[in-house]
């Protein structure tokens, strides 16, 4: 189990509140290796026919499942992504997760491709299995491409089980309905959350004392900031029903 708080914060507070935050933290190794201490996130998220996980998200159900295939920065057939199912259970979250080549899941896709095929080309394909049976039993399909760049960090104070990690996620657009084989590709996409960034902080067990007083400082209040639900509202493509008028006027204005 995983808790996650997020935060929409306005982009000129970016630079303020990131070194108001840096003391206490280290950054990323991944990402340390990257231009600027940044990668690109690219997540496509699958939904039913009729929208039930955004309907659930904007709803506030507790119980609730995202369906996503991530993967980074660019990438080719040989790049691993990942397939994942990420449950909320009121507070905190459960994720399962497998990853293989690109080129491996973009056949898995494919009518008539034999999951054990390429069994041995998957990591814990029971996570995979999981993955494919949500999306073939619920007749989920691709509905939005999420992109955006993280900086992320560890906490200083080593501590394994509690695993405390801050991001900062700027620059959110998206691709709607894009096929599973566009993965790495952004052409014409969608702004949105314009004039803010989302910054999540993410732990196992507790959240660190210190950080309370500096969200406090910058007037920042735990909200349900969605990626998914964000993009949708923003993508003129997208027609999801009834789209949540309050939930977007509240997260969508400056």
């Amino acid at each position: 189990m995983r808790f996650e708080f997020k935060y929409l914060v306005p982009t000129k507070s970016y630079t303020a509140l990131r070194s108001a935050l840096l003391p206490f933290l280290e950054m990323d190794s991944f990402a340390s290796k990257q231009p600027n201490g940044m990668y690109t996130v690219r997540s496509i998220y699958f939904d039913t026919p009729g929208f039930e996980m955004y309907h659930t998200k904007i709803d506030g159900i507790a119980h609730r499942m995202k369906v996503r295939l991530r993967g980074y920065n660019q990438g080719d057939d040989s790049s691993p992504v990942f397939m994942e199912i990420k449950r909320k259970y009121e507070g905190p979250i459960l994720k399962n997760r497998s990853d293989a080549p690109y080129g491996v899941v973009r056949k898995l896709f494919k009518p008539g491709t034999t999951f054990d095929e390429y069994t041995q080309l998957i990591k814990n394909p029971d996570n995979a299995r999981r993955f494919f049976y949500q999306v073939l039993s619920r007749n989920l399909r691709p509905v939005v491409n999420v992109i955006y760049e993280r900086e992320p960090y560890l906490g200083k104070t080593a501590n394994l089980e509690n695993d405390f990690r801050v991001t900062f996620d700027l620059h959110l657009r998206s691709i709607g309905y894009p096929s599973v084989d566009r993965l790495y590709d952004e052409a014409g996409a969608t702004h949105a959350f314009p004039g803010f960034f989302i910054l999540e902080v993410k732990f196992n067990h507790f959240c660190p004392n210190w950080i309370k007083p500096i969200l406090e400082d910058f007037q920042m209040r735990k909200e349900p900031a969605s990626k998914y639900v964000g993009t949708i509202l923003s993508n003129p493509f997208i027609n999801p029903g009834r789209r949540g008028e309050a939930f977007a006027k509240s997260r969508m204005e400056p």
